[in-house]
């Protein structure tokens, strides 16, 4: 008789630890991504490696 309590008690705490997972979205899920990205890139030259460069045509 024991036995028989403890696997119907085992049933019942089994059948309680049942999971429902439920989706229900009507519309589809959207996305708006608005980027700008700007990026500057400045290269200075000294005076003096102008010079270098303007005055010596055969290094490059």
């Amino acid at each position: 008789m024991n036995k028989i309590l403890t696997t119907v008690l085992a049933l019942f705490i089994i059948s309680g630890c049942t999971h429902k997972i439920e989706v229900s979205a009507k519309e589809p899920i959207t996305i708006n991504l608005n980027l700008k990205i700007d990026h500057e890139i400045r290269v200075k030259v000294d005076k003096q490696l102008d010079e270098i460069f303007s005055a010596d045509s055969d290094v490059f």
